[in-house]
């Protein structure tokens, strides 16, 4: 697991999307967070959601 994860907010200001927009890809089923806590909330590897959405954009 690597050990660099981060928050959505953070996540979403390093691919150029607001927060909300990167949840509504999680909730469609477009991308996978990384981890998410028990708490319910998502934790980000930047360059596995890099890879994502490049899957996602050649569908």
């Amino acid at each position: 697991m690597p050990g660099d994860l981060v928050p959505t907010a953070d996540a979403a200001k390093a691919i150029g999307v607001d927060r909300r927009t990167l949840q509504r890809w999680v909730s469609q089923g477009r991308i996978e967070p990384t981890l998410t806590t028990a708490g319910g909330h998502h934790r980000w590897d930047i360059d596995d959601l890099k890879r994502q959405l490049r899957e996602m954009n050649r569908r």
